[in-house]
């Protein structure tokens, strides 16, 4: 725990989401106390400025992924992290047009309308995100397949493994180790021997990780 009163106190004058995390994190407060906060995200603060941006359609943005930091998807992965309510009903309602839309031919999240390869880094996220949210079942772990089929023989993940990525990636692997445990969080149990195996041999990754090039990429 933070003895510095004065950096508690800051923090929590915060947003509300900062306040809730601040609870849950640092002060451990009663679960009582932080299921009130979190009820509150999704009408007060960012949580609320988030979710009123929301479109009829259940769209951010203009669609799945554009503009990119605006999109649904980087929305839905804000409203995780900013700690909104995982039954939250929106969030819901966009993930479940992301499983309806968007499955690729390799079993993955594609959004791409020209890309025929999914993006690994895309789906560690939308496994974290809708993992949270609840929105479990037979396409979530259609995306855990994908991710353990694109796991790469140094122990970590590479978006760019398509194009002949041999060296995986730091961000990548972490972001999918964060949709791993996420659904494990969540009490999902398709190939759970496998993901733990996985895990292992993706922190062991980022224990010993080195950047190669710009791209990490392995002549």
């Amino acid at each position: 725990m933070i003895n510095d009163q004065k950096t508690i106190e800051w923090l929590l004058n915060g947003d509300l989401a900062i306040q809730y995390q601040t609870h849950r994190d640092l002060l451990h407060s009663p679960v009582s106390q932080l299921r009130k906060l979190q009820a509150r995200i999704e009408r007060e603060g960012w949580g609320a400025q988030f979710l009123s941006k929301q479109k009829e359609d259940g769209h951010w943005g203009q669609g799945f992924y554009q503009p990119k930091w605006i999109s649904t998807h980087y929305t839905l992965l804000d409203l995780k992290n900013i700690g909104l309510a995982q039954d939250n009903i929106y969030a819901q309602k966009s993930i479940r047009m992301i499983f309806e839309q968007t499955i690729g031919q390799d079993g993955g999240i594609n959004y791409s309308k020209t890309l025929r390869d999914s993006d690994v880094c895309v789906n560690g996220m939308v496994v974290n995100f809708a993992a949270y949210f609840r929105m479990m079942g037979k396409i979530l772990d259609s995306l855990i397949d994908y991710l353990l089929a694109t796991q790469m023989r140094d122990g970590g993940w590479n978006c760019e493994h398509v194009l002949g990525a041999t060296h995986s990636s730091l961000h990548t692997t972490l972001s999918v180790l964060e949709g791993l445990l996420e659904y494990k969080k969540a009490g999902g149990e398709h190939r759970i021997n496998e993901i733990e195996e996985a895990e292992i041999k993706g922190i062991e990754f980022i224990l010993i990780h080195k950047f190669r090039t710009p791209y990490l990429w392995e002549e």
